[in-house]
């Protein structure tokens, strides 16, 4: 048998639907965010980049590289194994009380990504939780999915921040019965914000547990960086709050808190937990500096939301068709996947301008776009510059502008919704 072929097919269908994926080839220079070097066929060349999820530029401060050396110094570069094995390193320690700390909660427990502390939280939760039925937004992450997957317990989905469907699948529920709820905090692709109380309201009138992903928050909003938990002075109703190191933080590693027996209950019960090599201490000193200045300065977050909202503004103003969205996130959309590609290559190669561009299934087919992601240190002759190439883009391959777009977009977004309430039968 060629068992090749079998791989090279799949990767010919991923060609043949515009969505296989290419990797920039990226280097990022310290002290010059967002600058990076950017290698291609032999060349070299310095470019911008507009797609990166260091929000706030804290992969580059000083304080947090600092700290990362110093750690590395003294207790080596890994951590030597599973927790279980080598035991925990203080910085480990220190972290996830920092972590709980930032959240309000009891506890926290440190996983090497956000989406190995998703996969492992739900799953193990709910497979904990006798009979439970887990009630997910249908545009959670992937990683949420694969926990709800894993758990192996009865899920139900509900459209994407629609209250009244929820409540009609709750009360469809014995009172009695466990029930989880899953959503995020801000959707990472068109940046929109779940209605966190109104779902606290239908946990507590429901009897369910509810489950949030911070991971695009955190660091980003509330006084200290708790979140949009934080912000709207909601942190103490949700049981678990799950974030990551890897965004705002600019670390690495992602976590969960909560009420100790919870926590405890994950750290002893999940594979995705007890078999994997811990974080090493120079990361977890990194992260624990990084959240200890995001909790006391104010400064990032400030220079970051005033120019998300100058970029939304003047890409705006240029006619360009900036997708609804109430957090820093920008989306740009283009409806279409080879145009999308085209759109990310043309930016680079002539402008300069690094864009990944988000094709199915990231995001519903029709609805492609380019996800920009200001930061503080993208200044207004950035802005300006980026302005200016994606006007030459737009033009040159004849993607729709802003009044073409929104009823192109409107079109898609009915055909969407028909499909999604065909399937859940509501």
């Amino acid at each position: 048998m060629n068992y090749d072929r079998f791989f090279e097919e799949a990767i010919a269908q991923l060609h043949s639907e515009r969505r296989y994926r290419v990797f920039a080839d990226l280097e990022r220079i310290v002290g010059r965010f967002p600058r990076a070097i950017w290698r291609s066929n032999g060349e070299v060349r310095e470019i911008t980049v507009w797609c990166s999820n260091d929000y706030l530029g804290m992969g580059q401060n000083e304080r947090v590289i600092d700290a990362m050396r110093e750690a590395a110094g003294k207790m080596g570069s890994g951590a030597g194994g599973t927790r279980n094995i080598s035991g925990t390193n203080h910085p480990l320690v220190e972290l996830e009380a920092e972590l709980a700390d930032l959240h309000g909660k009891e506890a926290g427990l440190v996983f090497t990504s956000g989406f190995v502390s998703n996969e492992a939280a739900i799953s193990t939760i709910a497979r904990l939780l006798p009979n439970c039925l887990i009630l997910s937004d249908e545009l959670n992450h992937a990683s949420m999915i694969e926990g709800v997957r894993r758990s192996g317990v009865e899920k139900k989905i509900f459209r994407h921040n629609d209250l009244a469907h929820l409540e009609s699948l709750l009360q469809a529920v014995p009172h009695e019965r466990a029930k989880l709820i899953a959503f995020e905090s801000v959707y990472s692709m068109d940046g929109d914000i779940a209605p966190i109380e109104a779902i606290c309201d239908l946990a507590d009138k429901y009897n369910a547990m509810t489950y949030i992903d911070e991971v695009h928050a955190v660091g980003m909003y509330g006084a200290r960086g708790g979140g949009i938990t934080e912000r709207d002075g909601l942190a103490h109703r949700i049981d678990i709050i799950e974030g990551t190191l890897a965004k705002a933080f600019g670390v690495l590693g992602g976590y969960i808190t909560g009420k100790s027996a919870v926590i405890d209950a994950v750290r002893s019960y999940a594979p995705g937990f007890i078999f994997t090599t811990a974080l090493p201490p120079a990361l977890a000193a990194a992260a624990t500096t990084s959240i200890r200045h995001l909790k006391v300065s104010q400064a990032e977050r400030d220079a970051h939301q005033r120019q998300a909202r100058a970029t939304k503004d003047a890409l705006s103003a240029a006619g360009l068709p900036v997708m609804a969205s109430e957090t820093h996130i920008v989306p740009l959309l283009v409806g279409e996947p080879d145009l999308c590609k085209q759109a990310s290559d043309r930016l680079l190669e002539k402008h300069g301008l690094y864009i990944q561009p988000i094709n199915y299934p990231t995001v519903p087919r029709g609805t492609e776009r380019l996800r920009i992601t200001p930061t503080p240190l993208h200044s207004d002759a950035l802005i300006a510059e980026l302005t200016g190439a994606l006007l030459e883009t737009w033009t040159a391959l004849g993607i729709p502008f802003q009044s073409d777009a929104t009823d192109a977009q409107h079109e898609r977004s009915e055909r969407v919704v028909s499909l999604v309430t065909a399937k859940s039968g509501g």
